[in-house]
């Protein structure tokens, strides 16, 4: 009877590590996406194969809501990345963008099992429990337990044992462990909770200073609020964390915008809070899928039912709290994920996919439509099956099993992108005046944002949105340096904006007015440079006559 038993156990092992042909649709000029507003080239507007992956099987893919890169393990334990590379976070020991998925030499040692995308890095697991990570460290969220060196171009080793999966936040990352009383551990940067530890760690830089700065936390630390429950599922947005324990009560924590925690009110919570929806008889089975976009979050709960809370669309009321979403109702989901404002969902012999899309990252082909507010079928992926699904800023990635479906998967386009060389220069941020002229847009912002800091949660959420898009020329000020942005929204984690949250009519008027600011701001920014002159007329005229 035991060996019957292990030998099942084998062979759902060696299920479990079958892979597939990694598809990818999106954005593939990975200097730009996010950075400038309309139409960009090189997207990929079907799901497309990568010439390097092509008969690769990949068993794992991932990359991180605002992450302008990819990760991709194959069933061999290797590791390929590729995509924006100005901190680092490619691990291939420089800044130089690769557009060809190219593997990590430094990890060939190891057999790589799971990995998580940050913004600007990378985490990945191992096979014996151990994790490494390279990129952008200037919050610690490499976990290596130092911030000396701010960009590590190689993997360096993470403070955590015994690790079973991974995930990154925009500047910050989760690890699972097997360690009793320590499932989950934390490290990044702390600013709006999302660490989980109870506080988010701000301070004035100096004592005569109103510049708010949040301390990094570079060595990973368990969250105590947890220590009591085995936590097996995680999911990071851009400022918050998702998690469920083995009891399959669903935790969330960080930044509250938007209703993103699910907790009926737009407050910051700095520690684990349970998600009341999830309780009694709506517990999650243990084959729960849990996913976290940047403004938004998901999981499916009983008999496979997804629920979404948080901002949606670009559009229309924000759930607030978990609802379920009918358009899925009846589907067997297996996979999904969300990324800056899309989500992809494997399920049945299906590929489904929606939200606000630029770049062709929902697949739909040349002649689909561009986004699609409601849940829709990607066609070409029509009868193949989906082993998993990654999303990230303005693109996707999907694996399918080329079982019955390899001639299909032989008439879809190939992908060549770039030799490193050809073109991809070591990473030059943009010139100089550029820059000043967004510091100067940034700083007439914040002027009016003390105007207009009547709805702290929402105008800070914008803020962030506009942070993801044009990630570029903030790196200096992401750390409280922007002083205006976070001493008016420091209040926000004790209540401030929970105030705002409770006057519906009033929070959904200022989110309207901050969603306006946020979305268009360069624009704004644009016509009050113009408008001086223009005042000086008026006031020359009446002189005149």
């Amino acid at each position: 009877m035991s060996a019957s038993e292990a030998e099942k156990k084998v062979e759902e092992e060696r299920e479990e590590v079958k892979g597939g042909e990694l598809l990818f649709c999106g954005a593939t000029c990975w200097d730009i996406i996010g950075r400038r507003k309309g139409a960009v080239d090189g997207n990929l507007v079907s799901p497309s194969r990568l010439r390097p992956l092509v008969g690769v099987d990949i068993r794992y893919v991932a990359s991180g809501c605002v992450s302008c890169h990819c990760v991709a393990l194959d069933v061999e334990g290797r590791c390929y990345t590729w995509g924006r590379n100005e901190k680092g976070q490619l691990g291939h020991g420089d800044t130089i963008q690769r557009d060809r998925p190219t593997v990590v030499s430094e990890l060939s040692k190891y057999k790589i099992v799971k990995a998580g995308s940050g913004r600007s890095h990378t985490v990945v697991v191992t096979e014996d429990g151990n994790s490494l990570a390279f990129g952008w460290n200037k919050h610690g969220q490499l976990g290596s337990g130092s911030v000396r060196n701010e960009i590590e171009s190689s993997p360096v080793r993470c403070l955590v044992s015994e690790v079973k999966h991974t995930a990154c936040g925009g500047d910050f990352t989760v690890w699972l462990s097997s360690v009793e009383g320590a499932s989950i551990l934390t490290a990044g940067l702390p600013q709006y909770g999302q660490l989980g530890h109870g506080t988010d760690n701000e301070y004035n830089s100096k004592d005569s200073s109103v510049r708010l700065v949040y301390e990094p936390q570079p060595r990973p630390r368990a969250i105590a609020a947890l220590a009591g429950e085995t936590v097996v599922k995680v999911a990071c947005g851009t400022n918050h964390t998702v998690a469920v324990d083995k009891n399959g009560y669903v935790y969330t924590w960080g930044f509250g915008g938007y209703g993103r925690l699910g907790h009926r009110e737009q407050k910051d919570e700095w520690a684990p809070r349970r998600v009341e929806v999830f309780q009694n008889r709506n517990l999650l089975p243990p084959d729960a899928i849990i996913s976290a976009g940047s403004v938004n979050s998901s999981c499916t709960a009983g008999g496979g039912q997804l629920y979404m809370w948080g901002k949606l669309k670009n559009t229309g009321d924000d759930w607030m709290y978990p609802k379920p979403l009918m358009d899925l109702s009846g589907w067997n989901i297996r996979c999904m994920d969300s990324g800056n404002m899309h989500h992809f969902v494997g399920a049945d012999s299906s590929c489904i996919s929606w939200g606000h899309a630029q770049n062709g990252e929902l697949g739909y082909g040349p002649s689909g439509q561009k986004s699609s507010a409601v849940p829709k079928k990607v066609d070409i992926l029509e009868g193949m099956h989906v082993i998993s699904v990654a999303c990230g800023m303005g693109h996707s990635m999907v694996i399918v099993d080329r079982a019955n479906v390899a001639d299909r998967l032989d008439q879809l386009d190939i992908y060549d992108g770039k030799a490193v060389g050809e073109d991809n220069e070591a990473v030059k941020p943009t010139p100089p005046p550029k820059q000043a002229a967004k510091k100067g847009a940034k700083a007439a912002e914040n002027s009016k944002k003390r105007k207009k800091s009547k709805d702290s949660s929402e105008s800070e959420d914008e803020e962030e949105e506009d942070a993801e898009e044009s990630y570029d020329s903030e790196d200096d000020e992401t750390n409280g340096e922007a002083e205006v942005k976070r001493s008016r929204s420091s209040g926000k984690g004790r209540g401030k904006a929970s105030k705002t949250s409770s006057a519906k009519g009033k929070g959904s008027a200022a989110k309207g007015k901050g969603g306006g600011r946020g979305r268009g701001g360069t624009s704004a920014n644009k016509n009050s440079s113009k408008s001086p002159p223009v005042k000086s007329g008026k006031r020359g005229r009446p002189r005149k006559s």
